[in-house]
């Protein structure tokens, strides 16, 4: 079996783009005819950029190769260019055509990924959602704690066990830093809130984005540890795992961190250094689905647990349930909402989820398939914006103590 051609697809989403401004979705196609899927995660350059990338690594790694031998490819494109670094957009390269390689051998072998890479271990799995409070304009505000306390029992009688916010924000390109004392109060406010709301119905996650220093975490987690978070989350700017270990060892609640980290080996210095217990890769930009198995693993040595990450499109989200589904040290998965909306619409059939837990598909390969009207339709992306972007201004204790970060307009 042989890998002929590869199609890339910049879809763009509707507002008010939730998972993101865009999707990177890759189709590889053997010449057999059986064609594969995969997404890319990565948010540094514009999509245009990646889109080169993307037909660049495929031409030099995977074109006229098995699709089976994802090792090969993993290694030959990750040493691309004498590198043998985590480089960030390489890896989100890398994620999105490994990801559609196991979608074709799946198919090839007609078995769900998840039966060839351990087995299933977990018949459902368990979910959460961000709250995305809506005012009566049907516009996401986040600084309104009434309206967070209204999606929070929503999603609760919806059947969601776990919910996340990050009241914190903004984010800026500046971080780390001092929270101020009105946005540390807001945070602990939010979480004594939703906490007699939900009462122990659900777990509270709670989301910082790696814009504290370390001081300025431990300040926040004192005040929200009478509120029992499951975890607290990337409360530190990632690449300094010692920083993170700092604040871990100062708080009872588990530190969760990854979305933003790549590779084996960035995982481990987390895990060695003790910097975190919940491990959030983002499978579209690990490495993909075999790289995130090898995480897991390492996480399972640690005793520590997995919650994929999932702000993206549909593909990375059956790349995630078939990881988690063959993972015995699985927590908890990120789910948008209920997967309805526009990541129901790009696919033929959506994601199954009951009552607070996704369902595994037990079709072959990653178990999805787009529908290709939708996917066309929205594509190619003609926007500047990047996928997520971060405030580009030093944060400032008085202009953003009643603000938070808000996805950029297309």
């Amino acid at each position: 079996m042989k890998i002929a051609s590869c199609s890339t697809y910049i879809v763009a989403t509707p507002a008010p783009h939730v998972g993101g401004m865009y999707w990177i979705f890759v189709s590889l196609r053997t010449q057999c005819g059986i064609e594969g899927v995969g997404e890319v995660y990565a948010a540094s350059f514009h999509p245009t950029v990646m889109e080169s990338a993307i037909a660049d690594v495929f031409e030099r790694y995977l074109k006229n190769h098995d699709p089976h031998q994802v090792e090969r490819f993993y290694r030959e494109a990750y040493s691309s260019g004498f590198t043998q670094r985590p480089d960030l957009s390489m890896m989100g390269v890398i994620s999105g055509l490994e990801m559609a390689c196991w979608d074709i051998i799946g198919k090839a072998a007609d078995k769900p990924v998840y039966q060839l890479i351990g087995g299933k271990v977990n018949e459902k799995l368990r979910s959460y959602t961000y709250l995305y409070p809506e005012n009566k304009h049907g516009e996401y505000d986040y600084d309104n704690v009434e309206l967070a306390v209204e999606c929070a029992i929503k999603n609760m009688e919806l059947g969601f066990s776990a919910i996340k916010f990050d009241p914190a924000g903004p984010y800026s390109a500046y971080s780390g830093h001092q929270l101020s004392l009105e946005a540390l109060e807001k945070s602990a406010t939010f979480c004594q809130r939703i906490r007699e709301a939900v009462g122990n119905k659900c777990d509270l996650l709670f989301g910082t984005h790696g814009q504290m220093a370390p001081s300025s975490a431990i300040r926040l987690a004192k005040r929200l540890e009478p509120f029992d978070p499951l975890w607290f989350e990337e409360p530190v700017p990632p690449g300094q795992s010692q920083a993170m270990a700092t604040v871990a060892n100062s708080t009872s609640i588990p530190i969760a961190t990854g979305e933003r980290l790549t590779t084996k080996y960035e995982f481990h210095d987390v895990l060695k250094n003790g910097a975190a217990s919940i491990i959030q890769m983002n499978l579209g930009r690990v490495g993909g689905i075999l790289e995130a198995k090898k995480i897991a693993a390492i996480a399972e040595v640690y005793f520590a647990q997995i919650a994929p990450h999932l702000y993206n499109g549909p593909i990375g989200a059956a790349a995630s349930i078939q990881l988690a589904t063959a993972t015995p040290n699985f927590l908890i998965q990120e789910s948008i909402m209920t997967w309805g909306g526009f990541h129901a619409e790009v696919l033929q059939e959506k994601i199954e989820w009951q009552d607070g837990y996704i369902i595994p598909s037990d079709k072959p390969g990653l178990g999805i398939a787009l529908n290709m009207d939708v996917v066309k339709a929205h594509s190619p992306y003609t926007g500047k914006a990047l996928h997520l972007s971060m405030d580009s201004k030093p944060y400032d204790v008085k202009t953003h103590s009643s603000t938070r970060w808000k996805e950029p307009s297309a």
